[in-house]
């Protein structure tokens, strides 16, 4: 008996770490979507992170309800820890609905704004816009819309005349690389609306995968739950953790 009360006592810490990382995984995808928010207006789609860190921060408190009312051997709270393990089961399987909807939007969201974002360019730090493309086109290896043809389409290139684009296109082992066009082996030759939706779609299956394996554990947790619970309403002389020896 002692042993199946540290078991579940474990499985308990074990969540208060699961907690944890839920929590890393849906402040990773806030900072990374962060990067690329120019490239979508549809705010919604940060939904399943804002789920995921709620998740998190509910499995560390449901840690610690399970570590208490294992050690206070409580089957009221050992009753509650299954009912909110629940709770957030059924919480991580509708992340990973809204995660495949919003996966599935994530391309048309991209290609609705890509072009207005590189119609505000104007090449200054100051400006985001600016410094959102930059960002991506040094990040993801690449240049324009569809490639760096795409440059010629927009506003910064018309008013600057010389030719050129951004010298976030140039490819890093290429010296002395100014963006001209007269030179279009020194640019990245891949257009950046089919990396970015890459991205953000990888990212968006973080969270589903994320949802998905502690959806698992839950079940696993609230199965331990029940047995605890059953064990206790039909042998009178289960305990959890203390036993009869220490009132001896």
């Amino acid at each position: 008996h002692l042993k199946r009360g540290a078991e579940f006592l474990c499985f308990s810490f074990y969540l208060q770490a699961a907690a944890g990382i839920l929590c890393y995984i849906g402040a990773y995808v806030f900072i990374t979507y962060d990067d690329y928010d120019h490239f979508f207006e549809d705010v919604y789609t940060l939904i399943p992170a804002v789920i995921i860190i709620a998740v998190g921060t509910l499995l560390f408190i449901i840690g610690l309800i399970g570590c208490c009312a294992t050690i206070r051997e409580s089957s009221c709270g050992l009753a509650t820890f299954a009912a909110i393990l629940l709770l957030v089961f059924v919480t991580e399987c509708v992340v990973v609905v809204l995660g495949y909807i919003y996966r599935a939007k994530v391309e048309d969201e991209v290609n609705h704004s890509i072009q207005k974002v590189y119609n505000e360019y104007n090449g200054t730090n100051t400006d985001a816009p600016s410094r959102a493309i930059d960002y991506v086109q040094r990040q993801l290896h690449c240049c324009g819309i569809h490639n760096y043809s795409d440059w010629r389409n927009t506003r910064w290139f018309k008013e600057s005349k010389n030719n050129s684009v951004p010298v976030s296109c140039c490819q890093p082992n290429i010296s002395n690389c100014s963006g001209s066009l007269t030179r279009p082996a020194d640019l990245y030759q891949e257009g950046c609306e089919a990396l970015v939706v890459k991205k953000l779609k990888e990212i968006m299956m973080y969270v589903i995968w994320a949802a998905l394996t502690f959806a698992s554990i839950q079940m696993l947790g609230m199965l331990c739950a029940c047995v605890v619970l059953c064990r206790r309403s039909h042998d009178p002389a289960y305990e959890l953790l203390v036993t009869t020896n220490s009132y001896a």
